[in-house]
Parts: C-alpha cells; structure tokens; sequence
C-alpha cells in the first residue's frame, strides 16, 4: 500500500488552495458534514486574495437604490463581450450581496455611509457605485474574515504543501500527491472530491501583478487528468501596474484610485481616454473633461472615461506609450493630486499611499504615479458547470480564478472577490454532495502514485543540467514579448517554438542540494504548470482570430461575430493538446431583454 511508504491522510474533500474561494469551498464542505480539508501552497492568510484591493461587487444598492441584480448581470456580460457563461453571470448577479451580507454577519468591516449602511464605491464598467469595500484592503479583510471562520470551524489545513498531481481510478478523482515545502516529504491525499481554487499563471509573465505562488497549479492539475479548459487565451492586463523603479514593475495600482477621482494624463499633461471611448459605450460616458468632473461632484449615473472596462483602458496606455506621448519610464501618469485632498487620499487609499511612498519615493498626495499595463488575471481556465462548479472529470470541482465562464473575455473589477464566494460556495457543497453519494472504497494505485515520485525527483539526478531560473526567465521574456497585450500569428507560432524548446530544457533540468526547503527544486516542479499553462494560452489565442476583451490580435483587429459565438475549448489526452470551438449555450428570452436599447 501507498499508505506504508507515503504520509498518508484520508478526506470525503480535498480544497487545493486556501484564497477566498478556496477558504469559501472547504467553510461549505465542512457545514453539510464532510470530512474536509484545505491545503495551501504558502502560508494561511497569504493568499493572492489578500491583493485585491479595490472591492466586492454586490448590487446591495446602498448608494444607487436603481441598482439591482439585472442591471449588474448585465454590466457583466457586457464587459465580458457577451462571452459570458450568461447562467455563471446570473448567479453571481443574483447571490452576490447576500455573501457580501454573510461576510458582514461573519466579522467583517466595511467602510460605512452616512446613515450606517455599507459603503460602495465606484469602479470600471460598472453602471452604478458598487463595490462593498474596506478602504483599499478589501481582499485582506476578507481573508481574514474567512480564514478565522474556517479555523473556528476546526477545519484541518495543511500549510506550505505543494499538490503536484491529482489521481484516478477509474476515470474518477480518488486522491492528490505533493509534498511539503519545508521538508520535501512527499505526502499522499486519499479523497473523493477535490476542488481547485489556485488561481491563475500570472508568473509566466515578466511584468505582472501576481505573486510567486501563481504558476497556474490548477489548470494543470486540471489537464492532466483530462478536464477541459476555455477560453484560457483570454488573458486580463490591468491598466495600472508601477512601472518604477524596475524591482517593483507591474506591481498593482487599484483601480479604486480612478473610482475615487484619479485621471489619466499622458506627457502632455492631457486626458487621453477621451480618444478611446468605444461607439459601444459612449451612451452611458460623459463625453467631455468638464462633464466627467461634474460626474464626480453630483455623482450622475454616468461614467468617466478613466472608468471603462480594464482591457480599453489597458489598450489605450498601450497605444499612448507607442505614440511617444508615455511618461518618462515607459508609462502614463496617474493623478488624484490635483483632485483630492491629502486627508481623503491617506483616508481612500492607505495602502496606496504607502505603496508609492515606501517603493518609488512619491508621495500621491502632491504627485502623479507612473502607471502602465501589467499581466493580472486569468478570465480562461477550467471549464465548469455553472450551478455546481463541476469539471468534466467526475470528483473534481473548481472554483475562483481557476475556473472559467463567468468573465468572458474581460472581467470587470470587483468581480473577482464576489466570484469567489458565490462560486466558492457552491463548489463546497457540490463537492460534498458528490462525496456523500459515492460509494465504495478508494483505491490508490500504487504505480501511479511512485511513477509521480520519481518524476518529481529528477532534477536531482540531472547533473549539470539546465538551471530552472534561467529557464523560467526565458519563459517570462517568451510570454511578456510575444504572447503580451498585443498579439499576431507571427509571434505566437514564434512563441510555440520557444516554448517546445524550454519543454526540452525542462526535462534537463537539474538542482542541488537535498529535498529539504530547496527554492531551486521547487521551482523546477513549477516549471511543468507554468509551460503547459504557456503553452495553452498561445494555442488558444492563434485559433481564436479575432479582438475581444483580453485578447488583442493586431493581425485581426476586429471583433468577428463567429467567435463570439464560441469558446475555444482545449484539452490534453497523451501529453497532447488538441483544440475545438464549441458553441455558447443560448440565453433565454427574459435575459436577452436586458440587452435590448431602450427608446
């Protein structure tokens, strides 16, 4: 048995990963009575959640009482470019301020209005001020919410353990097999359910807002055992990343800054976005610098340019740079200086200010920050069913970032936080209900589990092979050059052949030392899921020939009506990809008037 020579734990749920979904996932699991527990690459409390900075998305509304659920289903499946798993996007719509409200019951603290009601806070492309928010901190007090009610639960969490591989028997889940980070003991999950919630593959790129832990785990742990992915070449840039000084570049600059008045100025010193305002929302933009200013002061429901869907804005710096007309790193300038007091900016925005004072030496309440786009989220990935956050393998769920279908091709800010607790909800208790109705012992196969072992140990037995730095840096100039903002056919099938070549490299790789807490082995085991996730997005992003949200072909510039139509679904069998378009379900009638002009 695998149990005699492996550490060995047994679980009805398995949670891989422990952000907001991940903590919501095992908090539902462990309430309908499964035995669950939640694993974590890094440590409790450090999840990429606590990043968010901005705010939750929940039509509570507590500042427009017009908002309502429909008014943000639809702002969301138009800022997705109706690429939208349209079912995903009512249930977030619609459940989305009671999780908000269940956070609220569970601890957290929530900036307040006059009269003590949630504050919201206004963000790109939603119509309404919207987002549930705890200054600039939001995802932290979230985590915090979530993590001292799951350890209140008694739920078991396993701190620093990397899942490496999920198992099968039998075309199902029945087990997960990593090791600890600290020791480098390889430890054995025996389970009937497993749901992914790690997030995206943001350390692919060079320039890019995620942490070290975000080299798309999930998506690989996914394809692996055969689920499907879509649209994964649908990759977010969020506008406003620091571009100096250098150590710091990409990291991100909320969004909260331009919801709380902050412009976007080119060298000249001129509003730049009202040169990039798309026919298809000019009817709810203001069209001129002095009405956007007034719609800060009376508060209209009306829009600022600044304020469009992160992928305009983000093409827009871009376009601005290569026109010569950038700041003098290689950015825009970002400016709430000039439009806010110094006591409003250090009350909004804590975290910004000390971000900029401490990294770059600028202080935001005199100066403007340097700006531009940097690699942030991931709106493709594993391929779910909407009301229960299924894959296509039978046991395995995901949930958050990992998943796909609620963005389409561009996810509106805010959005994630409120994602992650719906979605995280429902993959607990969808995981459990599979759990309770499988029956029958698990079986392990013990040949699958030691011929995993040694392929994770063989970069020990690579002497003098390639250096899994090296090869991860090669990997981030690949992506960030020619997989980036912009893309052509060119540089992608470019990018495909530099990436089969560090495949290669990748299988010479080799490290020093033991297995114990080794950065250089750990690295090398990242490398196979950053690769395979690499190698996904720049397959997708050649077959889908066409501009949408996230993804810019400059070879295909326009929107074609046939791709927004289709996912591109991909999926692995044998080590090999291969790629379909496969239509989007219909949505029904009672949705559809949502979108229909009104006279």
């Amino acid at each position: 048995m695998a149990a005699d020579k492996y550490e060995t734990h047994e679980y009805d749920v398995v949670v891989i990963g422990a952000g907001g979904a991940g903590l919501r996932a095992a908090i539902e699991a462990s309430a309908q009575g499964v035995k669950t527990a939640l694993i974590c690459k890094s440590l409790l409390g450090k999840a990429h959640t606590v990043m968010a900075e901005g705010g939750i998305a929940a039509a509570l509304g507590n500042v427009y009482s017009e908002d309502n659920w429909q008014v943000h289903f639809r702002d969301t499946m138009r800022g997705g470019k109706m690429l939208n798993n349209w079912r995903m996007a009512q249930l977030h719509a619609q459940e989305a301020p009671d999780r908000v409200l269940e956070l609220e019951e569970w601890g957290a603290l929530f900036d307040r209005t006059p009269d003590g009601r949630i504050l919201q806070r206004d963000f790109g492309g939603h119509r309404y001020a919207r987002l549930a928010h705890v200054g600039d901190r939001t995802g932290l007090e979230m985590i915090r919410t979530l993590q001292q009610h799951a350890v209140h639960k008694g739920i078991d969490v396993y701190m620093e353990c990397n899942i490496q591989r999920l198992l099968i028997d039998g075309g199902r889940i029945c087990g997960a097999f990593g090791y600890w980070r600290e020791s480098g003991r390889f430890v054995l999950f025996k389970t009937k359910a497993v749901v992914v919630a790690t997030g995206g593959g943001g350390k692919a790129w060079k320039f890019t807002s995620n942490s070290w832990e975000y080299t798309g785990d999930g998506i690989t742990l996914a394809t692996d055992v055969g689920a499907d992915l879509i649209d994964i070449e649908m990759v977010q840039f969020h506008p406003t990343g620091m571009v100096w000084p250098p150590s710091v570049r990409g990291i991100l600059v909320t969004e909260g800054v331009r919801g709380d008045g902050g412009t976007l100025k080119n060298s000249e010193g001129k509003r730049f976005m009202f040169n990039y305002i798309p026919d298809f929302f000019k009817a709810e933009t203001a069209d001129s610098e002095k009405e956007a200013d007034a719609w800060y002061e009376d508060k209209k429901n009306r829009r600022t340019p600044d304020l469009l869907p992160r992928d305009e804005v983000a093409r827009a710096i871009n376009s601005e740079v290569k026109a010569g007309r950038g700041s003098p790193h290689g950015g825009v300038l970002l400016d709430i200086a000039s439009r806010r007091s110094p006591d409003y900016i250090k009350k909004r925005l804590p975290s910004m200010y000390h971000q900029f004072k401490e990294l770059a030496d600028v202080d935001i309440t005199k100066e403007a920050m340097e700006v531009g786009p940097t690699c942030h989220y991931f709106m493709g990935g594993v391929r779910v069913n909407a009301d229960t956050a299924a894959s296509t393998v039978p046991g395995l769920f995901a949930a958050g970032e990992v998943a796909a279908g609620l963005h389409g091709a561009n996810r509106l800010g805010g959005n994630s936080l409120s994602d992650l607790v719906v979605f995280g909800r429902r993959a607990g208790l969808s995981a459990a209900e599979y759990a309770k109705a499988s029956a029958g012992k698990l079986t392990i196969d013990l040949g699958q589990v030691e011929e995993v072992a040694n392929t994770l140990l063989a970069p020990f037995n690579n002497n003098g092979g390639e250096n899994p730095y090296t090869i991860h840096a090669n990997l981030q100039d690949c992506m960030q050059n020619l997989v980036g903002i912009i893309r052509t056919e060119k540089e992608l099938r470019q990018a495909l052949e530099e990436i089969e070549k560090l495949k290669q490299r990748l299988k010479r790789v080799s490290v020093e030392g033991h297995r114990q807490y080794n950065p250089g082995w750990h690295l090398a085991l990242d490398l196979h899921s950053l690769l395979s996730v690499s190698e996904a997005v720049t397959l997708a992003a050649i077959e889908r020939k066409e501009s949408r949200g996230g993804h810019t072909r400059e070879d295909y510039p326009d929107p074609d009506p046939k791709f927004g139509k289709v996912n591109i679904v991909i999926r692995k069998k044998n080590a090999e990809w291969s790629l379909a378009q496969e239509p989007l379900s219909e949505m029904p009638d009672d949705l559809k008037v949502l979108f229909e002009e009104k006279k």
